[in-house]
């Protein structure tokens, strides 16, 4: 870099002319900063290099290890954490359907599987699927970091004065023929559940409602009510506690295909660990003996029982495309439409995806005053799948160059659910007899799952082109699976 000093009046002041060509001025008061920037010509397309190539052989050996992993996947081992002894089907109670007891006995053994009760089956449903929700919905960076720049007569002009946001978008493009890449690593450890703690979710499995030809006169009492016959009273007290920890390492390029446009990729690998235990108590309404026992006999019955399980999984997540096109740019305010489509390339029941295609559209807002650079992105998701409502998109923030090489970024991202989820949660169990009485399946809040975030970051650049990136993000409320902070680190490089 060529120092020039500025200290005193000049012909040769404001010192651009004296700048080779293709170089960025940075002007302090008293000196002039000449940047040489390896920036393309007009017209100039940029070749691949080293470092994209290693990116590119380090995605391919990452994505060939995931398939040694074990086969048996997450949801598969969260689904154990409700199976206690043989049997295959969820709250199954071997112990009452042994075969050794009596057929009357036997036939008390499948009264809490989610094929016989609803409520439950739509108890342990609601939490995969949140689970699953917040693994897929994890966030994206933005598109294009760093410098941004457009051709004035074939010479390179800077369009931005900070090296941008982290988690919002700002409207000036990479500018033609500039590439950016990157290396990202976000580690999330969830540990709430709409503002519920994971390691402690506290539920209650009731009795199917029994009605059959004869039972009326059989029990004394009409078995349309719940309570008739009396073990519908019999409750399963359940206690789970999850350990849910997610490490996305995205490798991510964005393309100036001209001034106005960029395109983009962004192939997230993803890690997920679930650990679990669970701990279940029949509690039974009257005796002397049980009929509803995970092992034991009527006389002797086992009432407790509890559940372990671990595993991870590791792979590809959902591959994301982005387009940028830039609408208006003036020295103040630059305006442009951003839009991504999230393809179902992540494995949904690993938890490395969404299953499903998603889709967002975003219009962007970037001021400049300095350089102090406030945004504004809104927008609309669309999700396909049942199992996850679309969103409006709304960020708000700035970019600020606080010193030569240092920007500091801040913002508010909000993610405000359309409609009412499908994730629902069971409604208020109602006992008739013998006591007129509501049980609540679980502590879980029947709330909205708007999610919304505060972010704060800073960018470094050691040099020209290279950018270290840092960020912190915080959720601002309860909605959804959440964890208490997601940090992200990465290195972007611009060619």
């Amino acid at each position: 870099m060529e120092r020039l000093d500025c200290s005193s009046p000049s012909p040769s002041c404001p010192f651009v002319p004296s700048c080779p060509r293709g170089s960025v001025v940075r002007f302090d008061g008293s000196t002039v900063w000449c940047h040489h920037l390896r920036l393309p010509r007009s017209g100039q397309t940029v070749k691949p290099s080293y470092y994209v190539r290693f990116l590119l052989a380090l995605l391919a050996l990452l994505v060939a290890a995931a398939d040694a992993l074990p086969a048996q996947s997450l949801r598969d081992r969260f689904s154990q954490l409700f199976i206690f002894g043989p049997g295959a089907d969820p709250l199954f109670l071997a112990g009452s359907a042994n075969t050794n007891n009596p057929l009357t006995i036997q036939a008390h053994g499948t009264h809490y599987v989610p094929a016989a009760v609803s409520q439950n089956g739509a108890l342990i449903g609601f939490l995969s699927e949140a689970l699953a929700a917040a693994v897929a919905n994890a966030p994206v960076g933005a598109t294009s970091g760093g410098e941004t720049f457009r051709f004035e007569g074939g010479v390179p002009v800077r369009t931005s004065s900070s090296a941008g946001p982290i988690f919002a978008e700002r409207a000036q493009t990479l500018g033609r023929g500039r590439l950016l890449t990157g290396i990202g690593r976000s580690q999330f450890r969830f540990r709430a559940l709409r503002g519920v703690p994971l390691e402690a979710i506290d539920l209650i499995f009731t009795h199917e409602n029994v009605d059959f030809a004869g039972c009326d006169e059989a029990f004394g009492g009409d078995c349309t009510q719940m309570g008739v016959p009396t073990l519908e009273n019999d409750i399963m007290l359940f206690r789970l506690g999850l350990d849910l920890d997610v490490t996305v390492h995205s490798l991510y390029a964005t393309y100036g295909v001209s001034d106005r446009v960029d395109v983009g990729v962004v192939l997230p690998l993803v890690r997920t660990r679930l650990s679990g235990r669970s701990h279940a108590q029949v509690v039974p309404f009257g005796g002397p003996t049980a009929a509803h026992f995970f092992a034991g006999r009527p006389e002797t019955p086992e009432l407790v029982a509890s559940r372990a399980e671990s595993g991870s999984a590791f792979g590809l997540g959902d591959v994301t495309v982005r387009v940028k096109a830039l609408l208006r740019q003036t020295d103040r305010v630059s305006v442009a439409l951003l839009g991504d489509a999230r393809f179902a390339t992540g494995d949904s029941e690993d938890l490395l995806g969404a299953g499903h295609m998603a889709a967002r559209g975003l219009a962007v807002f970037s001021g400049r005053r300095g350089n102090f650079s406030p945004h504004l992105n809104v927008g609309y998701a669309f999700r396909h799948g049942d199992t996850q409502t679309d969103a409006v998109l709304g960020t708000a923030g700035f970019d600020h160059l606080m010193a030569p090489g240092i920007t500091l970024a801040a913002d508010l991202v909000t993610e405000l659910q359309v409609g009412r989820s499908p994730l629902r949660l069971p409604q208020t169990v109602h006992f008739d007899t013998p006591f007129e009485r509501d049980v609540m399946p679980s502590a879980i809040p029947d709330v909205r799952d708007d999610l919304v975030n505060g972010s704060l970051g800073a960018k470094y650049s050691p040099r020209d082109g290279l950018f270290l990136v840092g960020n912190l993000l915080v959720p601002l409320n309860q909605g959804g699976v959440r964890p208490r902070t997601t940090w992200t680190w990465g290195v972007e490089y611009t060619f």
